[in-house]
């Protein structure tokens, strides 16, 4: 996964670095902590509560994973390729923020984590920590890392990220139907008061 531009790489000592080399390293580090991430994603999973027999799931990581493979492997070049590094940084920028989005709330989570759609053997309402802020903060943790993923890559990711930002809000509103069928006092109480998944937005 993690791909290394030799470019990046070749200039001698002393030697300024020019725009494309700093974009291919962002590119570089980005790959390699989305990496990270999905290992330690894949781990945590272990200790999550049972679900109930019948949840549907559905491979978020494969499709995350999936988007990030295109935008660092497939779409890499072409006239929508990123070459300029301020566009980069910010990118980059979006990409960090997304990813500690999405730790902060799966960590707070704790064994409450599950697969999209799917419902805990023993549900627990989480409204605190990044919960207080939107009500899906994985889903929207995940979308800002793709979205920053493409603009330090290529701007035709955003329409991956458009993509999955119709899967994630399908995924959100299911949850939710469940969510007040478990909570039927609490969870509407909550969910009038924070937005789904872009605070003050959405």
């Amino acid at each position: 996964m993690l791909v290394i531009w030799p470019s990046a790489m070749s200039s001698a000592p002393g030697t300024p670095v020019c725009d494309t080399q700093i974009v291919h390293i962002l590119r570089s580090v980005i790959a390699a902590v989305w990496l990270a991430f999905w290992v330690y994603w894949l781990a945590s999973a272990f200790s999550a509560k049972a679900s109930t027999v019948g949840g549907r799931r559905f491979p978020l990581n494969g499709l995350s994973a999936l988007a990030v493979i295109l935008l660092l492997r497939v779409f890499h070049g072409g006239s929508t390729a990123v070459n300029s590094p301020a566009l980069a940084a910010i990118g980059a920028a979006v990409f960090a923020s997304g990813l500690a989005l999405a730790i902060w709330a799966r960590v707070h989570l704790g064994r409450n984590w599950g697969m999209p759609m799917t419902q805990r053997a023993e549900p627990e309402l989480i409204t605190s920590g990044p919960y207080r802020f939107v009500r899906h903060p994985i889903y929207t943790g995940l979308l800002a890392g793709i979205l920053g993923t493409a603009l330090a890559t290529n701007l035709i990711g955003l329409i991956i990220v458009a993509i999955l930002g119709g899967y994630f809000y399908y995924s959100a509103s299911v949850e939710e139907k469940n969510l007040i069928a478990t909570f039927p006092t609490a969870y509407p109480a909550y969910r009038s008061a924070t937005k789904m998944l872009i605070p003050f937005v959405l």
